[in-house]
């Protein structure tokens, strides 16, 4: 382990020693005095790209749909500006470059036409929407839950599973820094004005621990998990704030979906309080379904809001997080990550080998230095998933038998003034389902998930009774009046391929229910 370390440490200096440029950086917007060498070469148009810019030190912002990042094309060797390396690359001479910071967007100069779902006006209040995919820039593979926010401001979403993203923003915040991270990736910051009106991939690298930053020493992982439970207090809010939420639901039955999605406003207590005092309250609310298969399951979730509010591990901790359990667990100090320039211990658990109990098995991810949470990854044994049947379903046909494969669960939390606040949650439930009378089974997945939009902690205040939205019911029997104009100016979770595709075939429409 050490040698590789030292190894690709090795390599690190030498590629930097080979990339250095030729030449001081320009100020934002100049770019004709900026030169690279190229030599002759063959490659996809992202590859040269990636040439360009590990030589200029300049990261490329484009919209997808620019010219095909995958063709291959071939270059002669020479010294150019950026403008004709851009021009050369992607073979369109059409395309201008801007510099903003320590980035450059690609573009076509064309009068500025704002699109009507660009500018919609909610009160008063313009806004704008941000778009694209975060994508690991060595695998080519989506960088899925990655935080998308406005740095040291409380409005922010995530990525889906396709790394797909969606941010709406007021007006006033155009030049804004919109900030792109997740744990084991370097954070980019980027000018919401490079953005605006574009659907761009954003390359994230994996952030490599050199070796003379890591500290060779033992780390204890119950001393780690005893430390961030004794300072939630520090770390995590203790007076009660208001959470603009986007919350959504789903199952998928061979090829059917029912898929429910809302705005809730939640109000949350502080981490000392119960789960008991908090609530929901309902702003909007949609639902699709395409149950045309003959042989459709019936399956509806229960208390999927109030798992929401029991997976707060903070606020609601688990047993692998309460002293009197730690010996029914086994800890690890399993790995160093980073998070936004921080360094991060994760600490690995699993049950055991003597409790034949369904139990936990996971990592939490703590900051070395003030020893906050900041993501919870845990599943069910799957060992012993099986067991937990009767306690995660609760009715079922006498001819039908439904078999828990998998209970997975992913929670993070991120930072506000100091303060860290829930930030999603996301549970995902499979099951295999057999009718009596067949051999075969069908896969049934079940899954929540809830992402905090903003926060607001001014004039918080409990909701009034007929307000307060019913955590333990069936949410997707909520009744509900849709707006179709309330989707396009609130920030969501995207939906991936599949229910997009979904969403695109089916009227919204055709499956709302008004309320009396």
């Amino acid at each position: 382990m050490i040698k590789r370390a030292r190894y690709l440490l090795w390599l690190l200096l030498i590629s930097c020693s080979l990339l250095q440029p030729e030449f001081l950086p320009a100020k934002d917007g100049e770019a004709q005095d900026i030169m690279v060498q190229l030599s002759k070469s063959k490659g996809s148009v992202y590859q040269l790209l990636n040439v360009v810019s590990e030589q200029s030190g300049y990261m490329f912002i484009y919209d997808s749909q620019l010219f095909d990042n995958d063709k291959i094309v071939k270059i002669s060797a020479g010294k150019y500006s950026l403008t004709e390396a851009v021009h050369i690359i992607t073979g369109d001479k059409r395309l201008e470059i801007r510099i903003v910071g320590d980035h450059i967007l690609i573009y076509i100069p064309e009068p500025v036409v704002v699109a009507p779902s660009e500018e919609k006006v909610t009160g008063d209040e313009p806004f704008f929407t941000l778009s694209g995919s975060l994508k690991d820039r060595a695998t080519g593979e989506p960088v899925i839950y990655g935080s998308i926010g406005v740095n040291n401001m409380s409005y922010g979403t995530v990525a889906n599973q396709n790394g797909d993203f969606k941010l709406v923003l007021p007006d006033s915040l155009r030049h804004a820094i919109i900030k792109f991270s997740q744990i084991g990736y370097i954070s980019r910051e980027i000018d919401a004005s490079l953005l605006s009106g574009q659907n761009i991939v954003f390359y994230m690298d994996q952030r490599v621990i050199p070796l003379q930053e890591v500290v060779v020493r033992v780390v204890d992982p119950l001393r780690t998990i005893r430390e961030m439970m004794n300072r939630r207090a520090q770390n995590y809010s203790r007076d009660p704030v208001y959470l603009t939420t986007f919350f959504r639901e789903g199952i998928e039955y061979k090829k059917n979906v029912n898929l429910v999605e809302a705005v809730l406003m939640a109000y949350k207590t502080g981490f000392q309080n119960t789960v008991n005092s908090d609530q929901f309250k309902l702003i909007k609310m949609h639902r699709v379904a395409n149950n045309d298969d003959k042989d459709t399951l019936i399956t509806k979730v229960k208390s999927s809001l109030n798992s929401c509010l029991l997976l707060d591990v903070v606020k609601n901790p688990p047993d692998f997080l309460i002293s009197d359990y730690y010996g029914q667990y086994k800890f690890t100090h399993s790995d160093i990550t980073t998070i936004d320039d921080r360094r991060i211990y994760v600490i690995s658990f699993e049950q055991n080998e003597l409790v034949f109990d369904p139990l936990y098995k996971g990592k939490l991810y703590i900051d070395a230095e003030n020893y906050a949470l900041v993501m919870a990854r845990f599943e069910i044994n799957p060992l012993y998933v099986r067991k937990t049947a009767d306690e995660l379903v609760l009715k079922r046909g006498k001819n039908l038998e439904v078999i828990p494969e998998s209970v997975v669960y992913e929670v993070t939390y991120k930072p506000y003034n100091g303060i860290y606040f829930i930030n999603h949650i996301r549970g995902d439930l499979n099951f295999k389902v057999r009718k009596k009378s067949r051999l075969f089974t069908s896969d049934l997945h079940v899954w929540f998930e809830i992402v905090n939009c903003k926060i607001d902690n001014n004039d918080v205040k409990r909701f009034p009774g007929s307000d307060k939205l019913p955590t333990r019911d069936i949410f997707s029997d909520t009744n509900f009046v849709y707006d179709k104009d309330f989707w396009e100016h609130f920030n969501v979770i995207l939906p991936e391929d599949k229910l997009r595709d979904l969403v695109q075939k089916y009227d919204f429409s055709s499956d709302m229910k008004s309320a009396k």
